[in-house]
């Protein structure tokens, strides 16, 4: 099961700080808490569902349409076993904002 984190002006998710490294997150910041990236799952690129459209237009809005890339990856909370507290998250690169959002958290 997974849920979907609250819509925040428009986008699903929680604005978050990332790390980047050569091949992905390496680690993020969700509030005060900081998450190590242990493994890298899945990665893939995204873009919003055509039916969201610019009323005002009549056609998307380019923020609407420009690909996000996502990554899947395992992390724990700094300073917590991998074995035991290690959690699955999807993280979400906004390239037209410039920001990090957590889209998705897995049980």
């Amino acid at each position: 099961m997974s849920r979907v984190l609250g819509e925040v002006v428009g986008r699903v998710g929680e604005e978050v700080q990332v790390e980047r490294g050569p091949v992905g997150p390496v680690q993020f910041w969700r509030g005060h808490s900081r998450y190590v990236v242990g493994e890298l799952l899945d990665s893939w690129v995204e873009t919003a569902p055509w039916w969201l459209r610019d009323a005002g237009t009549g056609g998307a809005s380019a923020d609407l349409v420009a690909p996000r890339e996502v990554w899947r990856v395992e992390a724990v909370r700094a300073g917590r076993s991998r074995m035991s507290f290690a959690g699955v998250y999807d993280l979400s690169w906004d390239a037209s904002g410039n920001r990090w959002w957590l889209v998705r958290v897995h049980d």
